[in-house]
């Protein structure tokens, strides 16, 4: 079924009480973790392909995350690798999720995105542009696809065949419906689309709730807002910011989970705004982990003017390729927050 704008309630038919949405947030430990893609891929299709599917690197990375703390990934699916392998995607879907299991990780899957290039294909993908931030991440489904109608209904087989498979997967945490919608250009365009993905997910009934992060006033927020079970947002802004953002929203009477902060020649950082998330019982999954070909040292401007060395300060990221801290004051403060929030050895 599709709907369109101006229905917006359709897809808030299912959507889950307040109450029950803050149980099921009490239910779990603290969410604190990243947003992760192997240091090997350069986009969510070369992670997912079975070409560069890198399991050795995805189970290092894995293991690190969890000695520093981390029980939360959020992670993007690709509905190319869907379109032309769907049962063998799913398997390595699997695969990941025993790998985060095994580690003590759950997942915050991410379903579709309005971010960077607007074109992506399945096959190799190509190289890094060097000095550029992110330079060949690609959107889902791509801008052609949001605004033509005609493909929409393999966006639905896509959504409704992903959701029902892991409806009940206590590995998978909550399901991120749709990140930034309207950026990259997009608009307000996308809000039909947003309202049918939301509707088709909840079409499956899955166990875990909805989410889709607000990131800028206007666009798409009224719509993530409406229909989001649990609230989440963007903020890349330093401490008081965050703290200003996550008082407007708490009025909302929801659980929050920030999932996307930490940039820090923007003023975002870990000692700024990881206390901030916790003394306010906000789930913290900070953009970044090991360096590698997303090249996110960089910070956003090198799209337009690529640098020739790398930065003195780092933009995102955690670790070096070879696994040692970026800043060891960093880490440190990671694991004492989450230790003293969830009472756990690290």
């Amino acid at each position: 079924m599709l709907v369109f704008a101006g229905l917006e309630a359709n897809a808030q038919d299912e959507r889950w009480s307040a109450d029950k949405t803050n149980k099921w947030f009490d239910s779990h430990p603290w969410s604190a973790g990243c947003n992760y893609i192997p240091a090997t891929a350069i986009n969510p299709i070369e992670m997912w392909q079975a070409a560069t599917f890198d399991t050795a690197t995805i189970a290092s990375e894995l293991s690190l995350a969890h000695s520093i703390g981390f029980n939360t990934l959020r992670v993007f699916l690709h509905e190319v690798v869907y379109r032309y392998d769907s049962i063998a995607y799913k398997q390595r879907i699997k695969t990941f999720l025993s790998i985060a299991d095994r580690n003590q990780i759950k997942v915050m899957f991410v379903l579709f995105d309005d971010c960077w290039m607007a074109d992506p294909h399945p096959g190799p993908q190509r190289p890094p542009r060097p000095g550029v931030h992110n330079s060949e991440w690609v959107q889902c489904p791509g801008k052609k696809d949001v605004l033509s109608q005609e493909r929409w209904s393999d966006l639905q087989k896509y959504t409704e065949d992903i959701v029902r498979t892991f409806a009940n997967d206590q590995r998978v945490l909550i399901w991120d419906v749709y990140n930034e919608p309207g950026n990259s250009g997009i608009g307000t365009y996308t809000t039909p689309l947003l309202i049918n993905v939301f509707q088709w997910a909840r079409s499956q009934h899955p166990t875990q709730p909805l989410t889709s992060g607000v990131y800028t006033p206007g666009r798409c927020s009224a719509t993530q807002l409406k229909n989001s079970d649990v609230i989440s947002f963007h903020n890349y802004g330093d401490g008081d910011k965050m703290k200003k953002q996550i008082e407007k929203l708490k009025a909302l009477g929801r659980p929050l989970i920030c999932t996307e902060y930490m940039a820090r020649t923007n003023g975002s950082t870990f000692q700024g705004s990881l206390p901030v998330l916790a003394s306010e019982n906000v789930g913290a999954i900070n953009w970044g982990f090991v360096n590698g070909k997303t090249q996110t040292i960089y910070p956003w401007s090198t799209g337009k003017v690529p640098m020739t060395e790398e930065p003195k300060v780092w933009f995102h990221e955690i670790f070096r390729a070879d696994h040692t801290a970026y800043d060891i004051a960093e880490v440190e403060l990671i694991k004492k927050i989450v230790k003293d929030k969830n009472n756990c050895n690290l």
